[in-house]
């Protein structure tokens, strides 16, 4: 029961994070790196502090009695999950939300699943699940061949992606693409951004595995093991907000934008509000990610179900914005492929904890 609970929580979770983007879709007159900065502000700083102070007591006083080199390393994670968050931003520009998600999520789940396994078979820490385990215990070879069942999606769902670009060279009737997919994809500079964004996007696991003598002091201080992620999040995320700050500022002065905050010829309240509830929405992904990591146990696990479902999330919203609208057959069929191998994935996953002693 505790392995569905788990599961259920990730769903939840992955729903979240492969949704949060569609806010900023009723954004209206503001540059990027304006309802950027204001769900960023939501998702790294506001809603992530609200949400240790309800569920972790004195968290505060947890994260000043933590080690400088945990509380270092967790941030420098954070800083590096943010340069991969921003360049998400672009790879979902140029491969469309379905294949973006699909390709960046992918590797981002791969390396966040399996790298810290390999670290704790050379920095032995209670309660943390060796890479070693996985491979010589059949539960651990289950979890790992679901690993590499959410590969071959992702495998799947890149082939689709070239197909598609050549279906919008001229394969498909034009009136039946949107116009404004046709214009922004680009699978050559779209893979190179989703590859950078991948593999750095994997530090957000990483940083959650240094930030972990935190949550163990949260648990002996007597907070809920459900929530002892919660005080990881805010050192985590104070590395995210620093990229995208910078990042925002740099754009702002180039681009002059700065006034669009104030700009009463703007539905100033619709995009504070949308923003916002993008940010909220994004948060919410790593509050049940923590929920169910606690009910698995395991974070190689955690992470490729958490992974999964954002893709198979993320690749529902393409089809419903028809992202893959006026492709041939052979294309869809190869996306919805995709989509299938990563679902079979998340069932290996399930299972191989199913059965862990």
């Amino acid at each position: 029961m505790q392995v569905i609970y788990g599961v259920i929580l990730h769903f939840i979770g992955g729903f979240a994070s492969g949704s949060f983007y569609m806010p900023f879709k009723k954004v209206r007159k503001w540059a990027w790196e304006n309802y950027w900065l204001v769900g960023g502000f939501f998702s790294w700083l506001i809603i992530p502090t609200l949400a240790a102070w309800l569920t972790v007591p004195h968290f505060g006083a947890i994260i000043r009695a933590t080690s400088a080199d945990t509380k270092f390393w967790t941030y420098l994670m954070g800083v590096l999950w943010g340069i991969g968050g921003l360049t998400y931003g672009l790879g979902v520009r140029y491969l469309g939300m379905s294949l973006g998600n699909s390709v960046i999520l992918g590797l981002t789940s791969t390396f966040g699943a399996l790298l810290p396994s390999i670290y704790y078979d050379f920095h032995p820490e209670d309660g943390k699940v060796k890479f070693t385990t996985l491979l010589h215990e059949s539960w651990g070879q289950l979890v790992l061949a679901g690993v590499v069942v959410c590969l071959i999606g992702i495998y799947l769902c890149g082939k689709a992606g070239l197909m598609k670009e050549k279906d919008f060279k001229g394969h498909a009737p034009v009136d039946e693409l949107s116009q404004e997919s046709k214009e922004e994809f680009s699978i050559g500079k779209g893979l190179i951004v989703a590859i950078i964004s991948g593999v750095l996007s994997a530090c957000f696991n990483y940083g959650i595995e240094a930030g972990y003598p935190m949550a163990k002091m949260a648990i002996e201080q007597g907070t809920d093991p459900l929530f002892q992620n919660n005080v990881i999040y805010i050192v985590l995320l104070w590395g995210g907000l620093t990229t995208n700050f910078i990042w925002c500022i740099i754009l702002h002065i180039k681009n002059r934008t700065f006034g669009d905050y104030i700009d009463t010829k703007t539905p100033l309240a619709n995009n504070y509000l949308f923003a916002a509830l993008a940010g909220t929405t994004w948060f919410l992904q790593f509050f049940f990610y923590g929920m169910g990591e606690s009910k698995l146990g395991n974070g190689a696990s955690s992470w490729i179900l958490h992974m999964a479902f954002i893709i198979l999330t993320a690749n529902m919203w393409g089809l419903v914005l028809k992202e893959w609208k006026g492709v041939q057959p052979r294309t869809l069929r190869t996306i919805i492929a995709g989509i299938a191998a990563i679902f079979i994935s998340i069932m290996l996953v399930g299972l191989g904890n199913a059965i862990k002693p």
